[in-house]
């Protein structure tokens, strides 16, 4: 998912003041920085920022798209290996576990015992349940 881009409603309302104040009179100056010279040179400050940093978004998204392109491609490919040493040497030998595999062998499973008395359980709970 791509990130939001990021805008600003105090730029907005800026260049609505600026236009508004150079209908005035376009060199209006209050002193101490309050001119319209300045607030426009704040604005375009800002904007060049929101910029920058949408750009730096963009890029950012696009680089984690590629991470996940590239992670999924080695993901298939780690599988295929384990699968050529399980092919060549056996899902139950020592070198399908080196190469990261469970031997068959290592499995856990359920022991019978446990296995019946799931399916005990399992046929008590359908015949408790009423007919349809």
């Amino acid at each position: 998912m791509t990130r939001k881009k990021r805008s600003s409603r105090a730029l907005e309302k800026a260049d609505i003041r600026i236009a508004g104040l150079k209908a005035i009179n376009a060199q209006l100056n209050f002193g101490d920085d309050r001119s319209v010279e300045n607030m426009s040179q704040k604005v375009e400050q800002l904007r060049t920022r929101i910029e920058e940093y949408n750009r730096a978004l963009a890029i950012i998204d696009s680089g984690k798209t590629e991470i996940k392109t590239m992670e999924k491609s080695l993901s298939e490919l780690a599988e295929k290996m384990l699968d050529g040493v399980a092919s060549k040497y056996g899902k139950d030998s020592s070198e399908y576990e080196m190469a990261g595999g469970t031997r068959k062998s290592d499995r856990a499973r359920k022991s019978s015992a446990t296995r019946r008395k799931n399916q005990a359980k399992k046929a008590v709970v359908e015949s408790e349940q009423p007919a349809a």
